[in-house]
Order: structure tokens, then sequence, then C-alpha cells
């Protein structure tokens, strides 16, 4: 018998009732409401018998709060689950200690319940964070950039078309959405994991033909100009880049693909131009040139042909968060500089600026934080569990970021992963893996797991575990502390959880 059967009966004896617990809530509750009687009845009292005020000049009205609660502390909805964390915490507490040790000296972990702090190996030291830099990522561009942020690719002539000739260039100007695609490209099986909640640059060549243009004396011109020409980030492995990400710019289709050629393209302009050509041909469009880099500041004037607008934010998040998509987290740096230094020139510099002042004013320690990428694909980053549970105790498992996470068993990068454990379908979490050759020197290599952990009945457990080591991202070598990790989660709650105790609401 496995762990897991063994475990089960013993868990199942655990919860035979929340009576105790009920019986405990209300011999609190009742003196409560009891003083709260007598509260009201001498606060009625006193206004009958006090005297008068003194004038309205003398009146100093108390400032209100900025955000009240929306709910108050010792509402019927709120108590099951600080009730049942109260009653639990102390055995998860002995539990994760129990975990600890079998972390090396350069690996890290930190647990949290509803934000309260159950236990921690090393969560201030420095590690490799690998893709779980996407949660800090994505945790920035939503504060930075708005749930509602899209982006915006347009298409432009030097000047009105005449009887639907375009004399001149047509230019395909990026406004770095990283989800652009092609109807071909998302089952394409090009990727290990397709793209989803894409914008179509088939429709976009469709507007381009409803508008009535038929012939382009001239080329489909990419323009990348939002920000700046570094296509791949610094501090990246041997065979990463343009394999595991870039290059990119601020317009990129598909990747950098197009169809009919047999490799990702090296410069992504000249690419997403000439799959646009291709889409714009396929519609009757007379192009006479073949696409190529450029920009549209070099046009005399602009006339706007069409345009399309991505999915909100909070989709593009997904999109990355899900497939961990290396593109994305890149290009969302890239917007945040935009965003917050337009100067700048679209950056990766001054997006990861921004994210470490915003880190900071979350009274996380930066001290030894180093922000390289976006995507975690650089030996350079260090982030510590410390940081990482700050943030994810920002946020929750039903808002944008936890929504996101990939299923243990079922989604993403989770897919395979737990699929017979008892945390299948429940635990939430963003993986990190970099192989880092050769592994008999440094750096190491990095295994991680950060996320949430849904309590039936409202709460949730928050968690950051990262591996680094010179072989832990070898299956044999990270997968049974990853199975023991996720044993100690799944003890929480050991008593009654918050849906038991709903019942008292």
């Amino acid at each position: 018998m496995d762990r897991l059967e063994a475990r089960e009966p013993s868990r199942g004896s655990r919860r035979t009732g929340p009576g105790p617990f009920i019986v405990l809530c209300l011999f609190a509750l009742v003196p409560a409401l009891v003083l709260y009687g007598v509260f009201a009845f001498a606060d009625g009292r006193d206004d009958d018998n006090m005297a008068a005020p003194p004038p309205p000049s003398t009146i100093v009205d108390p400032p209100l709060p900025e955000e009240p609660l929306a709910n108050g502390m010792l509402s019927f909805r709120r108590m099951p689950a600080v009730i049942s964390r109260d009653a639990n915490v102390d055995e998860f507490v002995s539990a994760v200690a129990g975990f600890t040790p079998e972390l090396n000296e350069r690996s890290c972990v930190a647990v949290s319940v509803d934000g309260q702090q159950v236990g921690a190996q090393n969560p201030d030291i420095a590690v490799i964070p690998a893709s779980t830099q996407k949660i800090i990522v994505a945790a920035a561009a939503l504060e930075l950039l708005g749930d509602d942020h899209t982006y915006t690719t347009r298409v432009v002539a030097p000047a009105a078309p005449v009887n639907g000739v375009v004399n001149g260039n047509l230019v395909l100007v990026g406004g770095g959405d990283p989800v652009l695609s092609s109807d071909w490209y998302p089952t394409s099986n090009l990727e290990r994991r397709p793209v989803f909640n894409q914008t179509s640059l088939d429709t976009l060549a469709d507007r381009v033909s409803e508008a009535g243009i038929t012939q382009i004396n001239g080329s489909v011109v990419g323009d990348g100009g939002r920000y700046d020409d570094e296509f791949f980030a610094p501090g990246w492995g041997n065979g990463v880049a343009g394999l595991e990400g870039g290059p990119y710019d601020a317009v990129l289709v598909n990747d950098a693909r197009v169809l009919g050629e047999d490799r990702r393209a090296d410069e992504p302009n000249s690419a997403a131009a000439r799959e646009f050509t291709r889409l714009l041909r396929d519609r009757g469009i007379v192009v006479s040139g073949e696409g190529l880099a450029g920009s549209a500041s070099s046009l005399d004037s602009q006339t706007d042909i069409a345009m399309i607008d991505s999915a909100p934010l909070t989709a593009i998040v997904e999109e990355m968060l899900t497939n961990s998509d290396n593109n994305t987290a890149e290009l969302l740096v890239k917007e945040i500089g935009v965003e917050v230094s337009p100067d700048a020139g679209g950056t990766r510099q001054a997006g990861l600026d921004a994210i470490a002042e915003l880190l900071a004013e979350w009274d996380i320690d930066m001290t030894n934080i180093v922000l390289s990428d976006g995507s975690g694909l650089s030996m350079e980053n260090r982030l510590t569990c410390a940081a990482l549970l700050t943030v994810l105790q920002r946020s929750g498992p039903d808002d944008t970021i936890g929504a996101a996470l990939p299923v243990a068993g079922e989604s993403g990068t989770l897919s395979d992963v737990f699929i017979d454990h008892a945390v299948a379908g429940r635990l939430l979490g963003k993986t990190g893996t970099l192989n880092n050759p050769p592994f008999n020197a440094d750096p190491p290599a990095v295994k991680a797991l950060a996320g949430y952990l849904p309590i039936d009945g409202g709460g949730a457990v928050e968690y950051a575990l990262v591996l680094n080591g010179p072989t832990i991202s070898d299956q044999s070598e990270y997968r049974p502390v990853w199975d023991s990790f996720a044993d100690v989660l799944d003890t929480y709650p050991s008593g009654p959880s918050p849906a038991d105790l709903g019942i008292i609401g």
C-alpha cells in the first residue's frame, strides 16, 4: 500500500464532526452578544440624558477609512475560515517543520495560511527562481498596467488609398501584443503548449480587405519601434535563445514563425511582415514587395487602415502563467517600462526597475534580489521564498493570478504532476525548471513550485518552494521532495475545515 492509500483512513477519522468546535464558538459568541446589548442600552441612555452637545463649530468628524472593510471582522461569513485556521494551524506548523530538513542549504521554502506564516526554511536566502519569476511579473503588470489594459496593433498607410490602391508601404505597427497569432498557429503543434486567448492576425487582415484595399504598390513593413531592439535577455544559458524564448519585439506574430518557413525567424519584425503579406495575398490583395522590418515614422504622413485590440491583460496573464510563456513575460516587462518610463524607449531594464520599486513598496526586502529578465530563463535572477510568498499573499486562489495558475494533474505545466495524489485537481502552482549544464559547476539547476492550495469553505495555503542544486532538475531527485511537500500541504486542515464550520453561519 502506498503512502496515499495508507493516509486516507486516518485523515477521514480526524473529520468525524465539528461538534466541539461549534460548542466552543457558541460559548465565545454568547458573552460577546450580551456585552454588545449592554453597550447598546448604555449608549442609548447616554444619548437621552447627556447635556446638550457643544455648538456644531466645535465638532470635528473623525476621518473616514480610505478602504473600509467589505465585511466586518466578526461577520458570520468570515468566522468559519478564521476559527478553522486558528484550530488547525498548530498541527500544520509541526507538519511543515518536519518537512524542512529535506532541503539543502541552497534551497528555500515558505508556507502560510491566509497570510499567517506557519513555517519556513532559508526564506531570505537568494535563490535562482526559474519560471516562478513570472508570478512577480504578473503581479506587477496587473498593478502597474491595470486589469483592463489591452494591446492595439495598427495598420497604417502613407496616404488614403485611391480606388483601393495604396501607393507606398503598408506598415504593421506593433503595440507589444505577445499573443498576436495567425489562426493556424495554435493548432500547429509547434509549441509544447499552444497559445490561447490569442489576438487573430487573420481578423486584422480581414479588416484591411474590408477597408477596400485591393493593391499595395510597396511592401508590408513590420514596425516594432514601441520597444527597443533587444530580442533576447542576457544571462540565458546555452541553447535557450531562439528555442525557449525570443526573438521578440513590439510586433511579434506566431512567436516569430511564418507559415511555410522551416525555422523560427531571427528577426521578429520582418517575420511578422512576411506572415501578414501572406494573409493579405490569400485575400486577393496584390502586394508588390516582400515583407521587411521598418518604421511608420519614416512615412511623411499616416492614414489608419485597420486595427485590432487584444483581450484584456487578465487574459494575457492567464496565458503566460498557464503555459509558462517566456515571450509573453518578456514583453510584459517592456510594456511596464513604457508605462512607467515612457522616455526610456520600452526597455527591459526600465520595466525591471519599475518592478523592483513596486516590490519595495510592498515591503519586500530587496537586499539580495536581482531581477534580470521577466521569464526566469536568466541564471542571473535571484529571488527569495519570502518575496514570492509576500506576492502570493497579496492575491488569492480566486483572483487573477490564482485562477491563472496550472492545476495539479489537470492543466498547463502541472497537467502530468500529482496525478494520483490527494492534491490533484486542487493544488494551484507555477512551476520553474532550469537545467544549466554542466551539473558539476555553478550555477545550479532549479526546480521550483509556488502557488496556493485552496481550502474547502474558504481560505488557502500559500506556499513557495524553490530547489537549487547541481542535479535537482532530475525527476528522480526533485519528485520525492515535491511529493513529500504535497503530503504536508494536504495535512491542512487536520481538524474542521471552514466548510465544516460554515453551518454556524
